[in-house]
């Protein structure tokens, strides 16, 4: 580089005390931007969060030496930034061919402006609105979430046009079932409308549904986009997949997976839950979910039997102080293990207000590293699928996770009598050189009788 120009380096960061690496997820920034102090200039994507790089200075944007993708140790130089306005050396001068743009009469790149995100084709669908219609201030033009739900709050064009008039160039969304356990099988399929494009009066005139754990909501299940034209469809794995696939294989190899079913009546929590989530929601803000009831249900079942709450360590076994409830939450393209700390300290109300907390950071991308800290017990909600039985992988290196299925009217037999009630199946995946099934057994007869011992009396507070 040129010796009158004053250039800082801008190297891997140790986001965490036990990371030795991170992934580049995507450049926000190109050479020759503009940046800012505290601006992001790329995601990073470690084995527990995705994260933003903020710049450290005011600044141009310079040469990028990591690739989208590349895994960088911690330390490494990733790339420079100008200061006091100094121009940053062209690509052409390192002797690498700069990308071809699409610009705008304004002179600004438009290359991305008619790809869109799964996020941003529903919201569109929800308002009406025409894609074409709003500006996208994206990298490459393209369409945001936050550009959307501008243009909805400004009042104009809602409902002027639907997602139809998407150009066809646009790739096909193929949704991808995905269970708890991080891994997910892609089917994809050609279509020549986007999933997402489903009217709100189609979607208004839908059944309700009848099973999982909130009854009248239909889950999101993620997306993926793929190229059509060719007999069979190839998706490239992304960082955050390959460290889910990775930390999955490493679960399964080095933990010997047990695993028990209980079912449990959970007629009393239901009438309970109906009884205070209207004047919960109004008091607070937030759903009261079952999610909250189980938590405390299994958190009170640990303190009985500690041994739960462990890992291994070759040579003994660590039996964790404090009980951090990961909670599995699925977004668009993957399954984050957001953490309650020291949830045995916290009554319903206050699991109810952490599990709509975290799940929001994690659909939105918030999610920050000690967010994802600490965690020695698993919970999922399976059941908001529909799912009744499901075998989940540890989150590796617990000792054990649960799964909460869907709630079910059965018919059951009581004092010789049949009655339905509402039942659910609770699944327990153990680490079975940790935990053994008497143990397992007894844990998980204490959360069936925990749960089942919630009345129209059982405060929350």
């Amino acid at each position: 580089m040129s010796s009158n120009k004053l250039w800082t380096d801008v190297a891997m960061p140790q986001l965490a005390e036990s990371l030795v690496s991170a992934t580049i997820g995507k450049w926000l920034k190109k050479p020759g931007d503009p940046v800012e102090q505290y601006e992001p200039i790329c995601e990073v994507i470690t084995d527990k969060v995705n994260a933003e790089l903020p710049s450290t200075v005011d600044g141009i944007m310079g040469e990028i030496f990591a690739a989208e993708g590349d895994t960088i140790d911690v330390g490494t130089i990733i790339c420079q930034i100008g200061i006091e306005g100094q121009e940053p050396v062209q690509a052409e001068e390192q002797g690498q061919p700069q990308v071809q743009q699409s610009l705008d009469f304004t002179g600004q790149d438009v290359s991305q402006r008619n790809r869109y995100s799964p996020a941003v084709q529903t919201l569109a669908a929800e308002h009406g609105l025409n894609l074409s219609q709003i500006k996208g201030s994206g990298l490459g033009g393209r369409i945001t979430r936050k550009d959307v739900l501008n243009y909805v709050e400004s009042g104009v064009g809602t409902g002027s046009g639907n997602l139809a008039n998407i150009p066809a160039s646009t790739p096909v969304q193929a949704q991808v079932p995905s269970n708890s356990q991080q891994e997910s099988v892609v089917s994809t399929q050609q279509s020549s409308i986007p999933v997402a494009a489903i009217s709100p009066e189609k979607r208004a005139n839908e059944p309700v549904r009848h099973t999982g754990m909130h009854l009248s909501d239909t889950p999101k299940l993620p997306t993926i986009e793929v190229e059509g034209g060719q007999a069979e469809q190839y998706i490239d794995i992304t960082p955050i997949r390959n460290t889910i696939a990775t930390r999955m294989r490493q679960s399964v190899s080095e933990i010997p997976h047990g695993w028990m079913m209980i079912e449990v009546d959970v007629t009393n929590l239901v009438q309970l839950r109906n009884k205070l989530k209207n004047e919960f929601k109004a008091k607070e803000g937030v759903n009261l979910t079952y999610l909250a009831f189980l938590m405390k249900a299994v958190v009170s079942a640990i303190k009985d039997y500690p041994i739960m709450n462990s890992v291994w360590a070759v040579d003994k076994i660590i039996v964790k102080r404090d009980i951090n409830i990961s909670l599995a939450v699925g977004t668009d393209d993957s399954v984050m293990t957001p953490v309650i700390k020291k949830a045995d300290q916290k009554n319903i109300a206050g699991l109810a207000r952490e599990v709509e907390e975290l799940a929001r950071k994690t659909r939105e991308g918030k999610l920050k590293l000690d967010d994802m800290q600490g965690g020695t017990f698993t919970v999922n909600n399976t059941g908001s699928f529909g799912s009744i039985l499901s075998q989940p992988i540890i989150n590796y290196p617990q000792a054990a996770i649960l799964t909460f299925e869907s709630i079910v009217k059965r018919p059951v037999v009581i004092n010789d009598m049949i009655g339905v009630r509402s039942m659910a199946n609770i699944c327990l995946s153990l680490d079975h050189r940790i935990l053994d099934g008497v143990i397992c057994g007894r844990f998980m007869q204490r959360v069936k009788d925990n749960i089942e011992g919630y009345t129209l009396d059982t405060q929350v507070y």
